[in-house]
């Protein structure tokens, strides 16, 4: 639960500038879509000692279709923005990281290639 929240509050918090939170979104997502990927395969993930679960193939290709889903905002949200996110669209990509994380059970992960989030929530 602190792990939904606390991702969520830190893509809104990042929220801030121009396309900041969307391109830090597409880093993560492409980095837990590696991890669901690996996870979802029995080979890759007992070579990797990583934890394996068969239904993390699908979480991919959320993953995948949320990078797909920012690249398409970001157009529109690079400088000079003309579209907004606001707080519905920023909570609900950080609740999005959030619980893939708490899914692939990668939650430290998650601190990595989101250093941006941690960052800016530790700057607020």
């Amino acid at each position: 639960m602190a792990v939904l929240m606390g991702t969520s509050n830190a893509v809104n918090l990042t929220d801030g500038l121009d396309g900041l939170a969307t391109g830090v979104t597409i880093t993560v997502a492409i980095a837990y879509a590696v991890i669901t990927y690996l996870g979802g395969r029995a080979d890759a993930s007992e070579y990797l000692h990583i934890f394996h679960n068969p239904g993390l193939s699908e979480l991919c290709i959320v993953m995948m279709a949320l990078v797909g889903a920012c690249f398409g905002f970001l157009w529109f949200n690079c400088h000079p923005a003309k579209v907004f996110m606001g707080d519905t669209g920023s909570l609900a990509l950080g609740g999005a990281l959030g619980a893939v994380a708490v899914a692939t059970r990668h939650e430290l992960v998650l601190a990595i290639p989101g250093g941006v989030f941690v960052v800016e929530t530790l700057s607020v």
